[in-house]
């Protein structure tokens, strides 16, 4: 295994977690990171998700001028907080409330996941690269694969350039087949590639990496196992769990968040509760708290 305080980043031609590199202070790749027993336990709490098709706007309220309706490329699901897509993602220094619903705890295996690389991005990035009471709390768990389509396959492994606002470092791990991860600039051109391999941590962060870079994910590897859940109509090569910092002011239960924040979302969380304790709790709590207003 790679030492986390001396990883080995990949060449930016290509490459692995492997191959040597110079030390970069806001980029960590560090190959092995999860143990065989951390990945069949995940498996596992993967198999009792069931993750959801979102609509990319409100199907309650007008749509924002010159868009149109459309689902989301592949199914997920958020622990920690869920940042539906029809409130808008957490965006600052505007796009900071009623974005970030409460959602559940991380499981054990990924709660010990972020304890490590907590550890890591303080012993070993800039001081100037985590914002204070930074931490991970916050998970976004994307599901790359082929969804059925007319009766033939349509691959849906790959995401296009963006960038992602929360505070702080962000932390990245999958699990199934490996992945093409690209940096590019505003223009799209690529500044790094790389392959991340299944289990890896990728950890990126400061102005070079997180703020001023876009990233995307080409491709994912076909030749791979199908992991769980099961989900209609979709097959899963490839899971990402994406870790982030949302600053604790900015997460409301779903109770709180505002009449028309709870419309939009009403009927994804009565889906997530009927598989959920957390979310049929969230629900029951929301609806006394609507009694009560």
């Amino acid at each position: 295994m790679a030492r986390p305080d001396r990883p080995n980043p990949d060449s930016s031609r290509g490459g692995t977690a492997r191959g040597p590199a110079a030390y970069d202070p806001g980029m960590r790749l560090q190959a092995g990171f999860v143990s065989p027993a951390e990945r069949a336990a995940v498996l596992t709490r993967l198999g009792t998700l069931k993750p959801l098709w979102e609509q990319r706007y409100s199907t309650v309220r007008p749509l924002p001028p010159r868009e149109e309706q459309r689902e989301l490329l592949r199914p997920v699901y958020w622990l920690g907080n869920w940042q539906c897509a029809c409130l808008g993602y957490y965006h600052p220094p505007r796009g900071l409330l009623d974005r970030c619903v409460a959602a559940e705890p991380f499981p054990a295996p990924l709660a010990a996941w972020v304890k490590r690389t907590e550890a890591i991005v303080h012993r070993t990035m800039p001081k100037a690269y985590v914002p204070r009471g930074w931490t991970l709390n916050t998970c976004l768990v994307n599901f790359y694969g082929d969804r059925d389509v007319d009766g033939k396959r349509d691959d849906r492994a790959r995401v296009g350039a963006h960038r992602d606002f929360e505070p702080g470092p962000v932390a990245s791990i999958s699990l199934g087949a490996r992945a093409v991860f690209q940096f590019v600039d505003a223009k799209g051109a690529p500044i790094r590639t790389m392959w991340l391999e299944a289990g890896a941590l990728q950890v990126f962060a400061g102005p070079k990496w997180k703020d001023e870079a876009f990233h995307r994910v080409q491709r994912v590897e076909k030749h791979a196992d199908e992991l769980p859940p099961s989900i209609a109509g979709f097959h899963t090569r490839r899971v990402n769990f994406t870790f982030r910092y949302v600053p604790p002011e900015h997460v409301v239960p779903l109770a709180r968040l505002s009449a028309e924040g709870r419309d939009d979302v009403r009927a994804y969380v009565e889906t997530l509760a009927e598989s959920s304790p957390f979310w049929a709790a969230a629900l029951a709590d929301e609806s006394r708290a609507a009694t009560a207003r």
